[in-house]
């Protein structure tokens, strides 16, 4: 038998060895918090999404994935499909470590399809200098996939290997075609520990060339810049990353890692010219790593990970670890984008029911529904009539008193995600801002069984939490806090949400 051949034999039996973690893991899962309408493996720990591409007629969406437990490991790549955004088919597991150059992981990258039909997947190849742990440092390199179903995967090896010993942060590549030419970004941090965005060109998609930095960070103790992405909407280029190292100030960069964007122009050959600031993709406390795909429309789509970085992380009790935002498309609005979901999401809707307008009192709770594991809440609050210091909702609201509030806060002029009365897990609260300009705040918010998407108008801004209820009953609950007078809801409906799932788990 031939390396080739070996090397395939042994992915088989790291995949055969990895599934069966996975299912060990399942058999002992709780569901209390396991996500209905939100992508997550059956089992086990994820991170980055990856790999996503419109494959033989499917969405295919790839993901970091440590099969033998609920925290970060190994990495292996787990598989979903859909044909329509809505129903995920879960997949049998991708990728585990086979090579020499990534036998302590096979990392995040990205998928493309081939001139010839194929897809070809482009991913970091990862191993420790020291064998063990990371004590030394990582050595990192860009390796490449391929695959005839999007199923099974061809390893072709190292495509880009790191060009310095002092590199120690050298990964996650993102690859499109412009032109007759092949473009590659991933992430550095250079040998001065600044984090940095580098670009490669090819022209047949296994040669591949040093082009230029295209980005780097202005911040000197911003030393990595992970997952990055670089992709057209409309005329302008936006260039995205996971910046690590950030500081908190102010009401932005308030999380452990931060993941956001510039909006510039760029033409192939040249450099790229940043017109906006940094803006953050997300304002809740878990939001990492999106990767963005182009629709078969030729919609922008993004897809991020809720990371759960701040201790304790009680679904890591449970059997599993992590999930996806919501799929969102991307949209141009000024100077940063607009995310929301994508318009298929609304197809899980059903029972809705129609509860608006409401007028509340000074310190007037109502209660809307007794229970409620997932639901698609639209509010429209009008600042004009509003009296009151805040108004919103009290979400997975139990009989203990935990909950998480969203809400509109006269005072800060903003809209607020606050878990401070939450059971289980962190704490907190994030803030989105508003346009300033507007008499009516549009609010959608998405509850699953352990998390909390707020998008405000149509998704100008977005917040992300993850969000534990305690047992018993999770009551959606209308409020008004203080202030001179009323609070007025212009429009309200609450709908109850269909699973995503194409079969149960079993």
């Amino acid at each position: 038998m031939n390396q080739d051949a070996n090397e395939q034999t042994d992915m088989t039996a790291q995949l055969e060895k990895a599934q069966a973690g996975i299912d060990e893991l399942f058999q002992h899962r709780n569901d209390r918090w396991y996500p209905l309408c939100h992508i997550a493996s059956k089992a086990g720990w994820i991170n980055d999404p990856n790999g996503l591409i419109f494959f033989k007629g499917r969405y295919q969406a790839y993901y970091q994935l440590y099969p033998y437990g609920t925290k970060w490991g190994l990495m292996h790549w787990g598989h979903v499909s859909s044909e329509d955004l809505v129903t995920w088919r879960r997949e049998p597991l991708a990728m585990a470590p086979s090579l020499e150059a990534e036998k302590d992981g096979v990392f995040s990258g990205s998928a493309v399809l081939a001139d010839d039909g194929r897809m070809v997947i482009y991913y970091t190849g990862h191993r420790w200098r020291n064998g063990v742990n990371e004590d030394q440092g990582n050595f990192q390199e860009q390796c490449m996939a391929v695959s005839d179903d999007g199923i099974h995967f061809e390893k072709k090896g190292v495509v880009v290997p790191c060009p310095d010993d002092r590199i120690l942060h050298f990964r996650d590549p993102k690859v499109w075609k412009q032109g007759n030419r092949w473009y590659m970004v991933f992430g550095v941090s250079n040998v001065e520990k600044r984090g940095e965005i580098w670009m490669y060109t090819s022209q047949d998609m296994e040669h591949w060339s040093f082009d230029r930095v295209i980005y780097r960070h202005p911040d000197p103790d911003v030393f990595m810049l992970e997952c990055p992405d670089m992709f057209p909407v409309e005329d302008k280029w936006v260039i995205c990353y996971s910046a690590m190292g950030t500081k908190p100030h102010g009401f932005n960069q308030r999380n452990h890692n931060n993941a956001g964007y510039v909006i510039g122009t760029w033409q192939p050959g040249g450099d790229f010219h940043q017109e906006s600031d940094f803006h953050l993709w997300d304002l809740g406390q878990n939001y990492y790593a999106p990767q963005t795909m182009e629709a078969p429309d030729g919609r922008r789509l993004v897809f991020g990970w809720m990371s759960p970085f701040t201790e304790p992380i009680p679904m890591q009790d449970d059997g599993w670890c992590g999930q996806f935002t919501l799929p969102r498309e991307v949209t141009l609005a000024g100077d940063h984008l607009r995310t929301r979901p994508v318009a298929e999401f609304s197809r899980l809707r059903k029972e809705t029911r129609d509860l608006g307008p409401i007028d509340l009192d000074v310190n007037e709770t109502k209660t809307l529904v007794e229970d409620a594991r997932t639901a698609d809440i639209e509010m429209t609050i009008d600042l004009d009539r509003n009296q009151a210091e805040r108004v919103g909702l009290e979400v997975h609201a139990t009989q203990d008193g935990g909950h998480t509030m969203v809400c509109y806060d006269d005072q800060l002029g903003r809209i607020v995600l606050d878990r401070h009365s939450n059971t289980y897990g962190d704490r907190g609260y994030r803030t989105a801002p508003l346009d300033g300009h507007s008499d009516q705040v549009k609010l959608r918010i998405i509850l699953d069984q352990g998390s909390v998407e707020v998008y405000v108008n149509d998704g100008l801004e977005a917040m992300s939490s993850y969000s534990f209820p305690s047992d018993g009953p999770r009551a959606i609950r209308l409020f008004s806090e203080s202030g001179e007078g009323q609070a007025h809801i212009s429009s309200l409906t609450v709908s109850a949400l269909d699973t995503i799932w194409e079969t149960p788990d079993r």
